[in-house]
């Protein structure tokens, strides 16, 4: 089902797309689209696709009245990664930005970072700092610097950097999917492979580092990133183990990639690492999910490329005893 509104007359600011997946978290997607609506940048299109959410969210989306709108629902859940690239594939903006259905921006997010990406065309996104946010919508401070810190974003200067790998693929300081506009004509959406599942961001800040353009920052926390029960850092940690073994397989794949692209040669044995974690991970997941045999080639993987690592081997030694 589509409600695909048309496109007003042109303006003088450049379209921005801002594509807004959702499934089942009604509570929260009313607060994204809201805060998309009320950006003080007005040339905008919200596109909202819903991946078959339990309760279908089209009375929410109408109750914005919003002609901006375009919201697409899809018969069947296609899959997380799917939906999200449907989302981008049915962008028209000149931009596009990544709104999660449990975040917000804040409503000079679009305000601030179109304009470097006007002024300079050897740009291909622009990104800026985040505030952390908890269930209810409250500011964790204390989360909130954790996260700048741990994402080095206090160690970075504002403005642009024309080689942007190590900040992108190494301090992952890019927040992809959630506090960044992207130049839309610079990505191609069909080389973004079903296989990155959860790690698209990753794969979408890899295909920007190689790109050849530059990238802008923005210091100010401009995005509001909440951290609840569904999110899916905390899926993906040992309280999950399905989530567990999807996001060591998206890694797997990912950290392939780019530990063998000649162009980020000089970070190889960082991504190499990443890839051997990531092995372990997998074997460890599969061991919780009672799949000892399919394991143990992820194991032995890390054991034979890594110098003695005993989590590894008691994780292998464990595929035998249990």
């Amino acid at each position: 089902m589509l409600i695909d509104n048309q496109l007003s007359e042109p303006q003088s600011e450049p379209l921005v797309s801002v594509v807004i997946p959702t499934y089942n978290r009604p509570q929260y997607l009313k607060h994204a689209i809201a805060s998309a609506v009320k950006q003080t940048y007005q040339n905008i299109e919200i596109i909202i696709s819903d991946n078959c959410s339990s309760e279908n969210p089209l009375p929410i989306v109408e109750s914005f009245a919003d002609p901006r709108i375009r919201f697409w629902r899809h018969p069947q859940n296609i899959g997380m990664i799917a939906n999200q690239m449907h989302g981008f594939k049915m962008a028209r903006g000149k931009y596009v930005a990544s709104l999660h259905d449990d975040d917000m921006w804040n409503e000079d997010f679009l305000a601030k970072l179109i304009p470097p990406l006007e002024a300079n065309p050897d740009l291909i996104l622009a990104f800026c700092d985040q505030y952390i946010i908890n269930a209810q919508g409250n500011i964790d401070y204390a989360s909130t610097e954790e996260n700048t810190r741990g994402f080095k974003r206090h160690k970075l200067a504002p403005g642009v950097y024309k080689s942007f790998a190590k900040i992108g693929l190494i301090d992952k300081s890019i927040p992809t999917a959630a506090a960044c506009v992207i130049r839309a004509n610079l990505v191609d959406w069909d080389k973004i492979p079903a296989e990155v599942g959860g790690m698209w961001d990753l794969y979408l800040t890899y295909l920007s580092c190689i790109s050849g353009y530059a990238a802008y920052y923005c210091p100010e926390r401009l995005t509001r990133y909440r951290i609840h029960e569904q999110t899916d850092t905390i899926l993906s940690g040992s309280h999950d183990v399905q989530a567990k073994i999807r996001k060591a397989k998206s890694e797997l794949f990912c950290y392939q990639i780019l530990m063998s692209d000649p162009k980020l040669a000089e970070f190889k044995p960082y991504f190499q690492n990443k890839w051997l974690e990531a092995n372990t991970t997998l074997g460890i997941g599969l061991i919780r999910n009672k799949e000892k045999q399919a394991a143990r080639p992820y194991l032995w993987q890390t054991l034979r490329q890594q110098k003695l690592n005993l989590r590894t081997l008691a994780a292998l030694l464990l595929t035998f005893i249990l």
